[in-house]
């Protein structure tokens, strides 16, 4: 499975696909995937804002309720998983074949397609194709993707606007915010905050807009009806692309999507390569999943799918470009690449502890919650981010709603356990368990350190933990967590006293 040298960047040929299965050929995966701070630096600003936490705690409760009463309406729905599961599985393991197939479809039905090894050269590839169109504006449909790489402010250097459609990703770029949520990027926005965007930043808005939904959604569409029919470029992610015909695969909610891949003459996709399914039965299983999972409807209102170029029938120019990023590497992982498995249906954001109280924001990477936890690190190499393994309580409430029962949790530990067998030094907390590992491996020692214990009843002063104020290093452990008080009398000296020995 050796690849061929990548023609330059220059030529719109398309190029042999890389290596994808033993050592990747791939850089580590660049653009808006690192945070600026660590998840626990960030993680305490947010937790001071107290509209945010009630915004998101409003909002994953509502999402969670729909998802739940439309999964439950499915009998054979841990089947249905599995089966999710069981064709992601299969298709890593055939990736470079199945992505082959893909580029022959397309090609045959009159698409180009791209192969990207990073960020860097996915926002060279589609600068270039939008510069060849002569446009300096491109309609965007919602895309984790081209959010990964920067794209927009990629196409934004080059003078062209990146001019998004999805109402939420809307409001984000309005306000000048940064998405939070897979799904619903503006979750961390109420009603109020949203009407203000839009009296701020939209020129042609009703002064007299209220908050209610029906009168936003009408300035958004008022707003954006302009631009959808006279954009010359669309750029769109995909849900889904099947390899054994070429199709693309986009689902919402909106219509936008659909206004965008079908008016304008040209059409860019940027997809990662993890996308790809072998066969239409395949899509049939995730069709079903997807939106149970991620906005709570049996079906999704706009399912759009084409292949290739239609004389006459939307655009007639189609490009696809396929992004690495870092997922070759991800991929030569044997326990990280189930995250490769991700449908970006966001249900695990909705049920974890952690994000519901801190938002999207502080995780630092475009791919928020239980998934962005184990997917960033390994897109960009775990030192890179090192803190988000940790942004779990491990409770496994991730696992239960993942439509394709990806085993986060041990995925998360598995990741943490790297970054610890990366440190050069040992970390206090190694030390730590280096010298309680010694302690309970000679019984003398243990007796003793249980005596020592002891003695925090003192601090306790009668309370079931101890204070949270203690000095460091128990200072990490306290300020977020109890640590309860010893208890009067060891396991050893209970069994001593009630069996007389």
């Amino acid at each position: 499975m050796t690849a061929t040298s990548p023609p330059p960047m220059h030529e719109s040929v398309p190029r042999p696909a890389p290596t994808f299965l033993g050592l990747p050929t791939a850089p580590r995966g660049v653009g808006h995937l690192r945070g600026d701070r660590s998840f626990p630096d960030a993680a305490r600003d947010a937790l001071r804002d107290g509209q945010l936490r009630a915004n998101l705690g409003h909002a994953t409760s509502t999402i969670r309720a729909k998802r739940a009463a439309v999964v439950g309406e499915v009998p054979d729905w841990e089947a249905l998983r599995q089966a999710g599961k069981a064709v992601k599985a299969a298709t890593m393991a055939r990736l470079d074949e199945h992505l082959l197939e893909l580029e022959a479809r397309v090609t045959e039905r009159g698409g180009t397609v791209h192969w990207a090894r990073d960020a860097t050269e996915a926002n060279a590839i589609v600068t270039r194709l939008v510069r060849a169109t002569g446009a300096d504006e491109v309609v965007k449909v919602k895309s984790m993707a081209t959010q990964e790489i920067g794209l927009n402010e990629a196409l934004e250097a080059a003078g062209v606007a990146a001019l998004e459609t999805d109402l939420a990703e809307l409001i984000v770029q309005l306000g000048e915010d940064k998405p939070s949520h897979i799904l619903v990027p503006a979750i961390h926005k109420n009603r109020a905050e949203i009407r203000e965007i839009f009296l701020r930043a939209m020129a042609d808005v009703d002064p007299t807009l209220t908050d209610e939904p029906r009168r936003l959604a009408m300035a958004a569409r008022q707003h954006l009806r302009e631009r959808f029919l006279r954009a010359r470029v669309a750029v769109s992610g995909a849900n889904f692309a099947v390899a054994e015909t070429g199709t693309l695969a986009v689902v919402e909610s909106e219509g936008n999507g659909r206004m965008c891949l079908t008016l304008p003459q040209t059409l860019i996709t940027v997809m990662g390569i993890e996308k790809v399914v072998p066969t239409w039965r395949d899509l049939e299983v995730f069709l079903q999943l997807l939106p149970r999972s991620s906005t709570g409807e049996r079906m999704n209102p706009y399912t759009t799918l084409w292949t290739g170029v239609t004389s006459g029938d939307g655009p007639q120019e189609f490009h696809l470009v396929l992004l690495d990023n870092g997922r070759t590497a991800v991929l030569a992982d044997e326990v990280g690449r189930e995250a490769l498995h991700c449908i970006r249906c966001s249900a695990c954001l909705n049920v974890c502890p952690v994000y519901e109280r801190t938002g999207g924001h502080a995780y630092g990477s475009v791919y928020p919650g239980p998934i962005g936890a184990v997917l960033s690190p390994q897109l960009t190499g775990v030192e890179d981010n090192a803190s988000l393994p940790y942004a779990s309580s491990l409770c496994g409430a991730c696992y239960d709603v993942c439509p394709v029962a990806i085993d986060i949790p041990s995925i998360l530990v598995h990741l943490r356990a790297e970054h610890v067998e990366a440190q050069e030094r040992p970390t206090p907390e190694a030390l730590a368990f280096r010298g309680l590992a010694r302690a309970m491996s000679n019984p003398r020692l243990w007796r003793l350190a249980q005596r020592a214990a002891g003695l925090g009843r003192f601090l306790a002063r009668g309370r079931p933990t101890l204070p949270a104020a203690l000095p460091p290093p128990l200072s990490g452990w306290t300020r977020s967590r109890d640590l309860p008080a010893p208890p009067r009398e060891t396991f050893t000296q209970s069994w001593a006293r009630e069996h007389g020995r």
